[in-house]
């Protein structure tokens, strides 16, 4: 009996070795040398600091060697939230088993990271402040309730400094990832967008696989434009195919009318015209969310009276 229990608990031994990813731990330089070209092409798009999101990376993802970095390329913490309808990851944080989001890159995650402080109000003003000035981001960050922790300021701080990462804050352009980009090649779904253009409003077509962050990334938006734009909603599905408006819509449309064929909504038609949905509902006397009968001719351009 002791003699199998002392090999089961070796074999358990064992297996929790095998299990950890950490065996060799990523350095902070190595961390910096890997992501910072990330950052500083977040920075580009969005006006965060490179040092700023860099440094959040660093402290929240240990380096890139926390198990929420290695197993759900999440190296911000950012939980799920109501809005977010991509994959999880659960860990005991400030409750136990909190929900976590979940990545299938850590370029998505950098992404989903300037697109989380972008579209939430209570971060608006941080995007008043220069690009140069970390040290008000770092403070507005901890007084604006990113994180809990009494010091998150002073360790982004230190950690900037140490490493001297507001360096890269300074950068405007960055000649080196268009270069690799021309050299190597690059996966279907890392390929330029193409943009279309219908009634001078341009947009897209849904890709296989496609989720609302990373066309907001490829097309360089943010999420609440895509939602808004397209009258849409973070829990909204999208399907491969789908035209996706990236401009807003119009307040009337090309042709006067529309005749309801099965299987269409208001949205649908809405996105069909170009038209916007608050003004389609408004031009045929209908309520938010009514729903057309087949073979009813909707009014597209006048009022209908």
């Amino acid at each position: 009996m002791q003699k199998r229990l002392t090999i089961f608990i070796s074999a358990v031994f064992s297996v929790s070795m095998i299990a950890q990813p950490n065996e060799h731990k990523m350095t902070p330089n190595q961390y910096i040398d890997n992501y910072k070209d990330e950052a500083i092409k977040e920075m580009l798009m969005f006006n965060i600091p490179a040092s700023i999101t860099l440094a959040q990376g660093m402290l929240e993802s240990g380096n890139g060697n926390s198990d929420l970095a290695v197993y759900a390329n999440n190296h911000f913490g950012i939980k799920c939230h109501l809005e977010w309808n991509g994959a999880t990851f659960n860990k005991d944080d400030d409750a136990k088993d909190e929900c976590f989001r979940k990545y299938p890159s850590v370029l998505e995650s950098y992404t989903d990271h300037s697109n989380f402080l972008k579209s939430r109000e209570r971060y608006s003003p941080l995007f008043e402040l220069k690009r140069t000035d970390y040290k008000n981001w770092a403070k507005g960050l901890k007084d604006l309730g990113y994180a809990t922790d009494p010091k998150y300021t002073q360790r982004l701080l230190e950690l900037i400094n140490t490493y001297e990462l507001f360096q890269y804050d300074q950068i405007d352009a960055m000649p080196n990832i268009t270069a690799s980009v021309t050299k190597t090649s690059v996966p279907p779904s890392m390929e330029p967008r193409e943009i279309l253009s219908f009634r001078f409003i341009k947009y897209i077509l849904v890709k296989p696989g496609d989720s609302f962050y990373k066309i907001a990334h490829d097309t360089d938006k943010d999420l609440w434009q895509l939602y808004k734009f397209n009258d849409l909603s973070p829990d909204s599905k999208l399907i491969a195919g789908q035209k996706l408006y990236l401009q807003p819509k119009r307040n009337k449309a090309k042709e006067p009318f529309h005749i309801v064929k099965k299987g269409e909504t208001m949205n649908s038609i809405s996105q069909l015209h170009g038209i916007k949905l608050r003004s389609l509902y408004k031009k045929n006397l209908m309520k938010p969310g009514d729903a057309p009968v087949v073979g009813q001719q909707l009014y597209l351009r006048k009022r209908k009276k």
